[in-house]
């Protein structure tokens, strides 16, 4: 199967309906991060086909769960799942981070190449990073346990807004040792072709 015929199985067994530039986009940032990761080791999965499911489905799998925005990807490696999220969702003001510049310069050519003027990349540390620009909404895709992710991210999340953690197995004992924050829904997240459980966790400050 074609890559571009497993992109369309898999958003069609997540109910994502995305029109065909989207798709195209979605292909094209695939392509440059196989080009990429050649030479700068941007992760560790090199199979075209394992990226899709892995890296680009995986991060689609939150599409649902995304609002309005301002949202802000802490943590963001080659992109995922702030990318992928701002192809989708191009009404959608993402901020990208990381604390490698390799990664940011990845993350800044591909904004560029796919036209994406939704996105923002920033070269920082979270918890040093300021802004007058609060978020509505931050995300991190295995960054670091739930106690950390609130704590070097709280200043930077507006009133009223989430935090959205994207986990493997449910994290009961990540849950159980937070303090500042408190967990609104945690849900299971279906990611077609990937045989490994993955999770949702919405919090908010308590």
């Amino acid at each position: 199967m074609s890559l571009a015929n497993s992109l369309d199985a898999g958003l069609a067994a997540m109910e994502l309906d995305m029109p065909a530039g989207e798709r195209a986009a979605l292909l094209e940032y695939l392509a440059l991060l196989g080009k990429w990761n050649k030479t700068y080791n941007l992760t560790a999965i090199n199979a075209p086909e394992r990226m899709l499911t892995h890296h680009i489905l995986d991060s689609l799998a939150l599409t649902p769960h995304v609002g309005a925005g301002p949202l802000l990807d802490v943590g963001s490696g080659a992109g995922f799942p702030g990318i992928p999220l701002a192809i989708a969702r191009q009404d959608l003001r993402v901020t990208l981070m990381d604390a490698s510049e390799k990664k940011c310069g990845f993350m800044r050519q591909a904004a560029i190449e796919l036209k994406l003027a939704n996105v923002t990349v920033v070269h920082a540390r979270v918890e040093s990073y300021q802004t007058p620009q609060k978020f509505n909404q931050i995300v991190s895709r295995a960054f670091s346990e739930l106690v950390e992710f609130v704590r070097v991210s709280a200043h930077l999340l507006a009133p009223g807004g989430n935090w959205l953690a994207m986990k493997g197995v449910h994290p009961l004992e990540e849950i159980a040792r937070l303090n500042t924050a408190r967990v609104v829904r945690a849900l299971p997240l279906k990611v077609p072709g990937l045989d490994a459980e993955r999770s949702l966790i919405i919090m908010e400050p308590v």
